[in-house]
């Protein structure tokens, strides 16, 4: 048995959205998705093959054969349809105050199953990067859609590497399903365990009774030695900025925060090393993220002069937004902002909130204050700018920010098909959010994990997500 202790454990909705690298590994265990990301790319699965046409409206899938869900049933082009028609229901697709989050993509489309093994999905409008939802798009047999509508989480079935196999309040056991057409995992059970406390965590490793340990200490987990293994969270920890109303509707105030703040400084400070600066709306590891070299340096002198040409010569006072926890460091890092900010003539004066999805529904209804304490987590560079950037859409985090030249290149991506030109498409807008940011953005933390055994060849994947799939062969736990 390969047992993994992490933070957090939970299984909820397939359907539902979520960004939780603490469920997710058990989602993609337990269900197949047509595509896989790997890296920046995405691909064959469930689909070994596809075509898309019409500038990224008609899309059509050729799946594996002879596949099953765990229940026996066939796991056909019919199934993978009411599949996705579920996931575009209204009432699914809920993540931290924003519901519906994949009808905004999946709505109003036509599903035709062709034969067998050939689904074809027509979009009401094109997206070209449909691939980032159906990485997403958990696979979930037919039969079990009544025990989910009735919140009935433990009852789980998919097609998976994996069969769910027993849920308790801090464990989640799944067994290994012969024959998988995507290959056979090393590991024979997997058993997810709970344990909240990073220390509790790191001594379960060091005396062998867990495999794996998640979210570890940064500094005390350098106990490990070879079995410590670093990755960087693709999560962007920023500030929304109220761009309807207040000061940071002028888009020179907006530059002269990002210009007045030094990244390197906060890291060392907040995190004590454990992230990397972000000088851009996503991280290094998303689709058409331009190339970064370093930190967007600090220019405190040509922030003062936007703040001079703004009206705001003599000082500016700003309401700040911020919650106890996601990011857990949110107050020490309010305080650490505004050290940095003082030196540029803006106070900021900070409320607190605790509760955190009251805090989210605040956000999504578009009540913060000047700005608020956030994370961005999607690994969909198009998803981030359709929900949250684009005032066309104006999405449950967005916050009044509008720049045509974007939206225009939103528009071209979205029908750009070629996978290289439309990285560079989003290269450009990421470009013009630098010059104009939607956001202050400050960095993405440098999170560890633990493995038993020497595994020098292991990487995580860039989502930041275990793949317990294509995890290596791990010694045996007592549990």
């Amino acid at each position: 048995m390969t047992v993994i202790a992490q933070a957090r454990l939970a299984i909820h909705d397939p359907h539902d959205c979520t960004d939780a690298s603490d469920e997710l590994p058990i989602l993609h265990a337990i269900y197949d998705t047509l595509v896989r990301r790997v890296g920046q790319e995405f691909v064959p699965h469930l689909a070994k093959h596809w075509l898309v046409t019409e500038e990224g409206r008609n899309w059509t899938f050729h799946l594996q054969g002879g596949v099953r869900f765990h229940d026996g049933s066939t796991c056909d082009a019919a199934a993978v349809a009411l599949s996705l028609e579920r996931m575009a229901r209204e009432d699914k697709g809920y993540t931290l105050g924003a519901p519906a989050v994949w009808r905004q993509f999946l709505g109003g489309a036509k599903l035709d199953v062709i034969d067998a093994l050939t689904l074809k999905i027509t979009l009401a409008e094109p997206m070209a990067d449909l691939l980032d939802v159906l990485e997403q798009g958990f696979i979930v047999a037919p039969a079990s859609f009544s025990d989910l509508d009735a919140k009935e989480y433990s009852t789980q079935v998919g097609s998976g590497p994996y069969r769910l196999t027993s849920v308790s309040n801090d464990r989640i056991t799944a067994q290994r399903v012969d024959d998988h057409f995507a290959g056979q995992p090393e590991n024979e059970v997997i058993t997810w365990r709970l344990v909240t406390d990073p220390a509790n965590r790191l001594a379960l490793l060091e005396r062998g009774e867990v495999q794996v340990a998640n979210s570890l200490d940064f500094e005390a987990s350098r106990s490990l030695g070879s079995k410590r293994h670093e990755y960087l969270s693709p999560v962007a920890i920023i500030y929304l900025l109220n761009a309807a109303r207040g000061p940071l509707a002028d888009a020179r105030v907006r530059r002269a925060l990002s210009l007045a703040v030094d990244r390197n400084a906060i890291v060392d400070t907040v995190m004590a090393g454990a992230a990397r600066p972000l000088p851009g709306f996503v991280s290094p590891n998303h689709f058409g993220a331009q190339k970064q070299t370093g930190d967007v340096p600090a220019d405190r002198a040509l922030a003062r002069r936007l703040l001079g040409e703004a009206g705001f010569g003599d000082g500016l006072a700003l309401e700040v937004d911020c919650p106890t926890r996601l990011p857990d460091e949110a107050e020490r890092l309010t305080a650490a902002l505004a050290a940095q900010l003082a030196q540029v003539g803006i106070t900021l004066n900070v409320h607190v909130r605790s509760e955190r999805e009251d805090y989210a529904h605040m956000v999504r209804r578009k009540e913060i204050r000047d700005l608020c304490v956030f994370d961005s987590s999607p690994m969909s560079t198009y998803r981030v700018l359709y929900e949250k950037i684009d005032s066309r859409v104006a999405g449950s985090w967005w916050q009044g920010y509008a720049n045509r030249d974007v939206e225009a290149l939103i528009d071209q991506g979205r029908l750009t098909i070629d996978r290289l030109s439309r990285a560079e498409i989003w290269q450009q807008a990421y470009g013009i959010l630098q010059d104009d940011p939607a956001w202050l953005t400050l960095y993405n933390p440098i999170r560890v994990i633990g493995m038993a055994g020497k595994h020098p060849d292991f990487a995580m994947p860039a989502d930041g997500v275990i793949d317990v799939a294509r995890l290596p062969q791990l010694d045996e736990a007592a549990v």
